[in-house]
């Protein structure tokens, strides 16, 4: 019934988000129910999360509503039946990372570990996404970057030869997630390097905002893409998502020829 639906808006609904971890942003109150409540509203097919927990042994005793299995798994249940999962932060306690939860069958992912410093470890996972009915495939690269100025840029030289070795140039892509790049310095790497836009940027002149998510006034993730048609761009705001993480969630809309 889903896949039907997907076909028929001729449609691909992409969705990134900074979950922190299931945790309002002062980190007091546990949201992945009421997030889990709130992404299903937006019915996206490929949903791009960081900060999603695959394993956390201390809150499973500290809060009677967490989830008997992971995250990813409680979010993805009985609507996005493929997903792929990539640890860049692991503790003794645990672990979190990247996650890419789909509609569509996910062919292929790696986690590629980005991570200079082990107090702060950082990951790109890959996935490869193939449409039902066109056995078409979609490339779809979920990012977590790291929060200081090198870091980002040997990351991101990372991203570029990633893509240049194992993304065909007539392949559609999708790169979305937290670039922690509030400055704006990572364009270069994507305009000169890898001929992605920006869907925000593309649509109405500026990144959209999305951090804090209280009162977003930092431009901190972004949706890029390269042989995709846009069609819409949100960022959603307000309530519920002002009361859940630190980010706001970041929407786009696409053609599928």
């Amino acid at each position: 019934m889903i896949s039907t639906k997907i076909m028929e808006r001729n449609t691909l609904k992409v969705l990134t988000y900074n979950i922190h971890k299931g945790f309002n942003s002062t980190n007091r109150n546990f949201v992945l129910h009421d997030i889990k409540e709130s992404i299903r509203q937006i019915d996206a097919d490929l949903l791009l999360l960081q900060e999603i927990h695959g394993e956390r042994d201390i809150s499973k005793s500290r809060f009677d509503d967490w989830p008997s299995n992971n995250q990813f798994e409680f979010l993805a249940d009985e609507i996005w039946h493929h997903h792929a999962y990539g640890k860049n932060a692991i503790y003794k306690s645990g672990h979190h990372g990247n996650a890419i939860l789909s509609k569509y069958p996910i062919v292929e992912w790696e986690n590629i570990d980005v991570s200079l410093m082990q107090s702060a470890s950082r990951s790109l996972l890959h996935g490869t996404i193939e449409l039902t009915e066109t056995r078409k495939r979609i490339h779809a690269i979920c990012v977590h970057l790291g929060l200081f100025g090198l870091e980002r840029q040997r990351q991101l030289s990372t991203l570029v030869d990633r893509i240049d070795t194992h993304v065909p140039h007539d392949a559609p892509l999708i790169i979305a997630g937290d670039f922690n790049d509030w400055t704006g310095k990572a364009e270069k790497y994507f305009t000169r390097d890898l001929d992605v836009e920006e869907v925000f940027k593309t649509s109405s002149g500026k990144y959209a905002r999305s951090f804090p998510g209280w009162l977003p006034v930092l431009s901190m993730d972004r949706i890029y893409t390269r042989g995709l048609e846009l069609l819409d761009c949100r960022r959603l705001h307000g309530k519920p998502w002002r009361r859940l993480s630190d980010h706001i969630p970041l929407m786009a809309e696409f053609a599928i020829q």
